[in-house]
């Protein structure tokens, strides 16, 4: 759409040629790394990117457990959506839930020793694939800079607010 075209528009505030550039080769890119990353771990062990984010933050985790809720923020998915993902994992004996004795409401999720040795072995293959895709495409200055225009978007977007509209929320 041609915003100078629509006398409405005019109220609006467009994104410059440069901008709009910029924006498409961010969407571009970040949708292509994302396929590049599943068909990876699809390939290599069977399960998609968030299945092996949410390993990692188990592995991360003291005593490789998290409650869901937790587990969900550090994710930046959905309850539903965590819920769905540990149902398949837990089927593959890579989690197991666990009842939390302080709150009847509330569950663990826990690494098992199969979904950690499955995390070991696919974690190489993974590396290897974000370093290829990414890494090793930028100079350690574009990468300093990536890192930073990141954690200022981020920042951004993470409001502080009581009742904010945050994906582990919903």
């Amino acid at each position: 759409m041609n915003p100078a075209s629509d006398p409405a528009a005019a109220q609006h505030r467009w994104l410059t040629d440069g901008e709009q550039r910029v924006w498409r080769a961010y969407m571009h890119a970040t949708t292509l790394l994302e396929d590049h990353l599943d068909r990876q771990l699809q390939r290599d062990a069977g399960m998609p990117h968030i299945y092996y984010g949410l390993l990692v933050g188990l592995a991360e985790a003291p005593r490789r457990r998290l409650r869901m809720t937790e587990l969900a923020m550090k994710s930046k998915i959905t309850r539903s959506r965590l819920s769905h993902a540990i149902a398949r994992l837990e089927k593959n004996g890579w989690v197991r839930r666990e009842d939390c004795p302080s709150d009847k409401r509330g569950q663990f999720a826990v690494l098992t020793e199969e979904g950690l040795d499955v995390l070991k072995r696919t974690a190489p293959g993974h590396v290897s694939a974000v370093r290829q895709a990414m890494f090793d495409r930028l100079t350690p200055e574009q990468q300093k800079a990536l890192g930073e225009i990141m954690e200022i978007v981020a920042e951004g977007l993470q409001p502080n607010e009581a009742g904010a509209d945050l994906p582990w929320l919903r």
